[in-house]
């Protein structure tokens, strides 16, 4: 019976072995366990600061979009001030062309009035023209 002995013994250093194998297992399975941990952890941080980013970039275009709109918005109210403008440049310019015509047409009746008062007058009495 001096087999049994041996064979308990070697039974013995077996499940020890086998301990040390699953220790080592968990050790292994624990470091894995924390590094998957990490690595969940570090990729939420930069899902976060990636989510945080792009509010802020959905924020400034809507700002750009806005500024875009107030300025195309200001560039049409002033085209419509610049049509008014030349309209009433346009209405002006007419009303001078009407006041020239006017100028010149009331010139001439005046020299045809003053030609008209010249030619009585020298024909009535040429002396009196003189003094």
């Amino acid at each position: 019976m001096s087999f049994a002995p041996a064979s308990g013994a070697a039974v013995i250093k077996l499940v020890h072995q086998a301990a040390e194998v699953f220790s080592s297992m968990e050790g292994r399975a624990r470091e894995t366990e924390s590094r998957a941990q990490s690595l969940c952890k570090s990729a939420l941080e930069r899902l976060e600061l990636a989510e945080k980013r792009i509010e802020s970039v959905e924020r400034e275009r809507r700002e750009a979009n806005n500024k875009l709109r107030d300025a195309s918005k200001a560039l049409e109210e002033a085209q419509l001030r610049i049509v008014a403008v030349e309209d009433r440049l346009t209405a002006a310019e007419f009303r001078a062309q009407a006041a020239e015509t006017e100028a010149r047409d009331a010139k001439h009746a005046l020299a045809l009035v003053e030609e008209t008062i010249r030619s009585r007058f020298l024909s009535a009495s040429p002396e009196a023209v003189t003094n």
